[in-house]
């Protein structure tokens, strides 16, 4: 095989691979605007899963605030892995991150961040500030 036929080969083997990627980059940009819309719409949004205890720890540590949360299950929905891996990527985690909270659209983080805050006496005041809490 000549040179020239070599490196056309090279060429085209390359090609799809380098699609292949271009369409994971892609997927992953509209997790991440699909993750950000969903976190704009309500005052707080928990990204859960709803086989997970942490999760479940998460909803009730708020509904037990008197915040009623939008919770996005992850498990329950076609593209939950996907903008599972979105979330990683805004946490900056490369384990499962799930739960994650959004408060007026903001990122809040995992449980550690929101626990945190809860804590240190800043959640309650996050909450008001969203709307989400009238006390």
């Amino acid at each position: 095989m000549s040179s020239m036929n070599q490196e056309r080969m090279m060429h085209y083997q390359m090609e799809p691979s380098s699609w292949s990627y271009c369409m994971r980059v892609r997927n992953m940009e509209d997790q991440m605007e699909r993750v950000i819309r969903l976190a704009s719409q309500s005052a707080v949004v928990i990204f859960s899963i709803s086989s997970c205890c942490m999760c479940h720890a998460m909803k009730t540590l708020f509904c037990g605030m008197g915040v009623n949360p939008n919770v996005v299950e992850l498990d329950q929905d076609p593209k939950g892995k996907e903008m599972e891996k979105a979330l990683m990527r805004l946490i900056g985690n490369s384990t499962s991150v799930v739960p994650v909270v959004f408060i007026g659209g903001k990122l809040v983080g995992a449980m550690d961040r929101v626990l945190a805050s809860h804590i240190n006496g800043t959640l309650v005041p996050l909450l008001k500030d969203a709307g989400a809490l009238w006390l």
